[in-house]
């Protein structure tokens, strides 16, 4: 939860804006402006998002409304899409919520392998769910990752498309961090399901070393091979669906829990036998979480501005 700016607007549709959720220091690879407003009466705290400075507006509103539209576990659920035509917005309910680079911030640093496992393993279940609906994230970054109570939510939906002026995604485009885009992405191919698996590669370097590019040495010993190939150039060495992601996360030789199949025998599908939603967080990261909850719990709504009286005429 960070101050707002000059820059920053007072008021987004019916919400009145009471506080940032990105650092400065993330906004370059954050895709879209993202606030904690509340109803003038009180009643409801939202989360609340518009497009960054300089994107096309049409192109966020078409993305925010498709991700509206979905309903993928361990996505976040859009409650609606409003605004106009230049200043389009979407809200969602609000509960604690911290980006990824601000949990390794509150923690002081990468996180335990054992924390990016299961981390890893959450935001796997959910790409797996979606791309079994046919969609694809396309816009997966430490960003885009809001861990709460409950387990990881996936928002920015769309951000690699949306980001392009044309609709084509390349490197360089704004608000996109150019660790997470594949090779295939950044030379102007359509987003899909491998991208999605290369993007979550990218998030679990981060989570493990503060920056999705790391050298193979900076990868805990027990995520280098995972990682590596999900980075690699070439789509067809990655895994090849996050299902497979998420089977090499909660082997027991990685720790992350979960029963391995013997011989013969197939993996649970996931979200059947095991859950991997709950992710237990360090207690720095709870701390953080509980005192956004406490600040944006104790902000005050500004004070309606009274309307101007002229002084009365005295006879």
């Amino acid at each position: 939860m960070e101050r707002l700016r000059q820059d920053d607007p007072s008021h987004v549709g019916p919400y009145v804006v009471l506080a940032r959720l990105d650092a400065d220091s993330a906004e370059r690879t954050v895709p879209e402006r993202r606030y904690l407003g509340r109803t003038a009466d009180g009643e409801r705290t939202v989360l609340v998002c518009v497009p960054r400075v300089g994107a096309d507006p049409s192109r966020w509103a078409v993305e925010a409304e498709g991700a509206r539209r979905l309903s993928v576990p361990g996505f976040l659920g859009i409650a609606e899409v409003g605004g106009t035509a230049g200043f389009p917005y979407y809200g969602a309910p609000y509960t604690p919520a911290l980006p990824l680079p601000a949990v390794l911030a509150a923690y002081g640093g990468p996180l335990p392998e054992d924390t990016v496992r299961r981390l890893g393993a959450a935001l796997a279940q959910a790409l797996a769910a979606a791309h079994a609906q046919g969609v694809t994230h396309a816009g997966l970054s430490p960003a885009a990752v809001l861990v709460t109570p409950g387990g990881p939510l996936l928002t920015c939906v769309g951000a690699v498309r949306a980001a392009a002026p044309d609709g084509v995604p390349r490197a360089g485009l704004p608000g996109l961090d150019p660790g997470c885009l594949a090779v295939e992405e950044a030379s102007g191919g359509r987003p899909g399901p491998l991208g999605d698996v290369f993007a979550l590669g990218a998030v679990l370097a981060y989570a493990s070393t503060g920056h999705t590019v790391p050298e193979q040495s900076e990868l805990p010993p027990g995520l280098r091979r995972l990682v590596g190939s999900c980075l690699s150039s070439d789509p067809a060495v990655r895994p090849q669906s996050a299902r497979e992601v998420l089977r090499e996360l909660v082997s027991p030789a990685g720790g992350a829990g979960g029963a391995h199949p013997q011989a013969g025998e197939a993996y649970p599908p996931a979200g059947t036998v095991l859950d991997h939603t709950a992710v237990p967080l360090p207690g720095r990261v709870v701390a953080a979480l509980a005192a956004q909850s406490a600040a944006l719990l104790a902000a005050e709504l500004p004070a309606p501005q009274q309307p101007f009286a002229s002084p009365q005429k005295v006879h």
